[in-house]
């Protein structure tokens, strides 16, 4: 196997930077370059020199052998100063040493996997962490790599191996010619673990946190959709003007709002009937919009905008502004009266939407594992026969081993250490 270095710090130049190693060449390398092993887990002072022995810098060298390291494998690493010519020489002078090379985005963290330092969900967990943006998504994030969800589900398949025995014990006891059913306890389990897990796929996703809560104001045309819309933005994002109709298409803009990311979407004005054949698609993929966002705030007659959605009296700064009797809000996006109140309100919905703080959120890979471990053990209460039952249980117990990689193929590793980037 090769070793493999890279940059780990952050991209030069900068203060300092960081070269870390990994393989069963890290000794002779550290040799090589800084001209000894260093005591394990001890920071010593090393110059730092090429294959010629002319000295690339003066920096700190640590080394942490095998198994007792972040990768399972021996690792180094080289503390430089961070500017672009120093971090180039000393990673092209461990490019010469026979074995090291250049590592791939994410196989630190991929070899960590495979040498079983941590699971397919701390992984996953990890590349989250590295892209997270606001701090709800840093809680779950970290929340994924300690393993709470990793905890979840060891605890699962505990549950389901406990089942099988029971399967198992019933088929040992059987008399020879007539085949065991399973008793009331065994059924009330079942149940009551379908819906665990269905309170797990109910949990809040990770796609939410990364697109952020999805808010899409909606109404007939010249409503003050795209007025609002920049006053929630803070930004002349959408164009305005007196003409109906003037908003074609969908704006998506992303913005955050106490360190929660916000997705807020302008769109066409609904209305039944349009001559104008752009305008009128423009409000399908408003009515599409409308379908998948979290909130709706509706510009439009009172009480008839989509089911759920909040009703907005906007305009209120306009004497012949329509007035609503009873509306969630009452507003003016060009005065800014009333804009606080909504601000905070949203904020609140999507909160209650997010993860709570130590909470994991699920992407779409661990849902559709679960889904497949639930739907085995809801077929699995459909039989009395205990074979089938176990077959049942089997196909749970490998959606489980899939959720933490014990199962995975190497398309779905790929894809997630894919994302890592150099260093990681």
């Amino acid at each position: 196997m090769d070793t493999i270095f890279a940059l780990s710090s952050g991209a030069p130049p900068a203060g300092i930077g960081i070269v870390r190693l990994t393989g069963p060449q890290v000794p002779d390398a550290l040799a090589a370059v800084c001209g000894r092993v260093p005591e394990p887990r001890r920071a010593v002072r090393a110059a730092f020199r090429d294959s010629a022995g002319e000295q690339i810098d003066d920096g700190i060298v640590l080394y942490f052998p095998a198994p007792h390291s972040v990768t399972g494998e021996d690792v180094g690493e080289l503390h430089c100063h961070g500017g672009r010519a120093v971090v180039a020489a000393l990673e092209e002078a461990l490019a010469q040493i026979p074995g090291c090379r250049r590592a791939e985005p994410g196989e630190f963290t991929r070899r960590a996997f495979a040498n079983g330092r941590i699971d397919l969900a701390e992984a996953e967990g990890l590349g989250d962490l590295l892209s997270a943006e606001t701090e709800i998504q840093r809680r779950a994030a970290m929340a994924m790599t300690g393993g709470v969800f990793s905890g979840a589900v060891a605890q699962w398949r505990e549950r389901l191996l406990a089942l099988s025995a029971e399967v198992e014990a019933s088929l040992d006891f059987a008399e020879e010619d007539e085949v065991e059913t399973l008793g009331d306890t065994f059924a009330a389990e079942l149940t009551t673990f379908v819906a665990d897990l269905g309170k797990a796929l109910a949990a809040p996703h990770a796609e939410m946190l990364k697109e952020g809560f999805r808010v899409a104001l909606a109404g007939p045309p010249n409503a003050g959709k795209s007025t609002l819309f920049n006053a929630l933005v803070e930004s002349e994002a959408a164009i305005t003007a007196e003409i109906a109709g003037t908003t074609r298409d969908v704006l998506v803009q992303a913005v955050a709002i106490e360190g929660i990311a916000f997705s807020f979407v302008d769109m066409a004005g609904l209305r039944s009937a349009t001559d104008d054949r752009i305008e009128a698609i423009g409000i399908e993929r408003a009515e599409a919009e409308i379908a998948k966002a979290d909130v709706v705030l509706w510009l439009g007659p009172e009480g008839k905008g989509p089911e759920d959605s909040w009703d907005i009296e906007a305009q209120c700064d306009r004497a012949e502004h329509a007035a609503k009797s009873a509306p969630d809000f009452v507003l003016s996006a060009r005065s800014g009266e009333g804009m606080e109140h909504l601000r905070r309100a949203l904020v609140e919905r999507a909160r209650a939407s997010m993860p709570a703080p130590g909470q994991a959120a699920l992407n779409r890979r661990q849902r559709t594992l679960i889904a497949s471990a639930r739907d085995a053990l809801v077929d699995a209460a459909t039989h009395r026969d205990p074979l089938l039952v176990g077959e049942c249980l089997r196909r749970a117990r490998l959606s489980f081993d899939a959720l933490l990689g014990k199962t995975s193929t190497e398309d779905v590793l790929d894809a997630v250490f894919g994302r890592f980037c150099l260093g990681k």
